[in-house]
């Protein structure tokens, strides 16, 4: 029996704010997986006598094939169903929790975490197509502020999580928690969540699917390496080549065939392409500046690991209380997405400015810096998720997830590579915890940590200048879209 159209699930189902909920602590568990790990290092180290090179595939293996896949696991969901996929997704990443909270061996957790990976993939896509499926268009900026409201609590919430279960229990307990939550997922889902993919009944691209997973994992691999290895190293270029090549090549095969799994002419809307542009930029200046703020909170203010986590909630908290009261939603309909986009982040580089500013000077002023980046990211990115879904046919709502998803890994590891190179080129050492070890008398370690900071501004201000760019270019785009000059 075929799947009802998109339209009357969106009009008729009464159980959407339930769904919405339980969707949403399945998400959380997809990007609390994200951060978790990093916190449980010295014990996998210690316990399983992982090797440097061990733990980074432990990390990389969950980002590669999630990233890689996103693309092919929305297309899988509008063609197939977006129910079965995220079905297929809660238990793919059920199974790779268990295997990895009962490895024993490295090689066993690097597996598990690249299934893990797939199921993420698989969620990350579905959960947002649904969100499309079932609210109506008047409710669809809310709905998506609080699923992007999950995601910021998520990246929050994973190192304190994970902290507070090392504390307690042994290191399986941060995959095996993920259990429960996909055990009422699933019967949530089985139960709760219609059915719904795009009639059209297309073939399958596969072809396109095997070109876009390995392109885009190569090119997150390449960005993911950079740093570590050298931008100029043979690794990194030789991997840069192979995305760009088979990328390259994924356009032209999806610009040929008569059913593409990504239609190449949604980027003639400028709609579309505007709300891409800011979303590369929103996740390029977040990520790269989130991740050295830490570092600087850690190394120069001298707070620990849990320390720094609780310092950096205010900026997740903000965008939490904003989209769940429904504040965002209501000043994005009133200002118009244009507006609301430029606006946002506008407000994000402010406080990211603002940060640079006073990042030496104490927490203080870091903390209006983070609200302020909070407050523009709860406004700025539903509006640009909106911008792209709504660009998008509703048949095709798994591809519009997959590309947002896809935008916001691409974007976010670029900026931690980017900004870093930026802090790299300020400040001439390996890393700050070496330079202060080598560093011999108090006045040495003050120079020391001043550079740093002068590194941490200088990178902190491009990430600002990039989220403006960012702002302006969407909002221009959008509001010629709307006035009929490019959609």
């Amino acid at each position: 029996m075929s799947a009802p159209a998109p339209a009357t699930v969106v009009q008729s189902h009464p159980q959407r704010w339930l769904i919405l909920g339980v969707i949403c602590l399945a998400q959380l568990t997809v990007v609390l997986d994200n951060t978790v790990l990093n916190v449980a290092i010295p014990s996998l180290t210690r316990e399983l006598g992982a090797a440097t090179s061990d733990i980074q595939w432990m990390i990389n293996a969950y980002s590669l094939v999630q990233s890689g896949l996103l693309l092919a696991a929305g297309s899988a969901a509008d063609r197939y169903g977006r129910k079965k996929m995220l079905i297929a997704g809660l238990s793919l990443f059920g199974i790779g929790s268990l295997v990895a909270g009962l490895a024993d061996s490295t090689g066993q957790l690097i597996a598990a975490r690249a299934g893990m990976g797939l199921g993420g993939a698989l969620l990350l896509t579905t959960t947002l197509a649904v969100v499309m499926q079932i609210f109506a268009p008047e409710e669809h900026a809310r709905a998506i502020g609080i699923w992007a409201a999950v995601n910021a609590l998520g990246f929050a919430c994973g190192p304190l999580l994970g902290g507070f279960m090392l504390d307690h229990f042994w290191w399986g307990a941060i995959f095996l928690i993920n259990l429960p939550v996909a055990a009422v997922g699933l019967v949530a889902a089985v139960t709760l969540v219609p059915e719904s993919k795009s009639p059209r009944g297309d073939r399958p691209d596969l072809l396109g699917a095997l070109l876009s997973t390995i392109g885009m994992a190569a090119l997150v691999f390449a960005i993911i390496s950079g740093p570590e290895h050298g931008w100029t190293s043979g690794r990194v270029l030789l991997t840069a080549a192979v995305a760009v090549a088979v990328l390259g090549g994924f356009a032209y095969w999806e610009s040929r065939i008569e059913h593409p799994m990504l239609d190449l002419h949604f980027f003639r809307n400028r709609r579309f392409t505007g709300a891409i542009a800011g979303a590369v930029l929103i996740t390029f200046g977040m990520g790269g500046s989130l991740f050295l703020l830490t570092q600087h909170m850690q190394f120069v203010l001298g707070y620990g690991p849990l320390e720094a986590g609780l310092r950096t909630a205010p900026l997740a908290l903000s965008i939490v209380v904003l989209n769940f009261s429904g504040l965002a939603a209501k000043a994005a309909t009133k200002l118009g997405n244009p507006a609301a986009i430029g606006v946002g982040m506008a407000l994000m580089a402010a406080g990211l400015a603002s940060i640079a500013a006073v990042a030496s000077g104490g927490y203080a002023g870091t903390l209006i810096g983070l609200l302020l980046v909070g407050a523009g990211a709860a406004i700025a990115s539903p509006a640009m998720a909106h911008a792209i879904m709504s660009s998008i046919p509703p048949e095709k709502a798994g591809i519009g997830a997959g590309i947002n998803g896809t935008v916001a890994e691409f974007g976010q590891g670029l900026g931690v590579a980017v900004l870093g190179a930026v802090l790299t080129s300020r400040f001439a050492a390996e890393s700050l915890p070496a330079a202060l070890a080598e560093a011999g008398s108090v006045a040495e370690k003050v120079r020391v940590t001043e550079a740093f900071s002068s590194g941490l501004e200088s990178s902190l201000l491009v990430g600002a200048v990039a989220v403006l760019a960012g702002g302006l270019v969407a909002a221009a785009l959008l509001r010629r879209a709307e006035r009929g000059e490019g959609a």
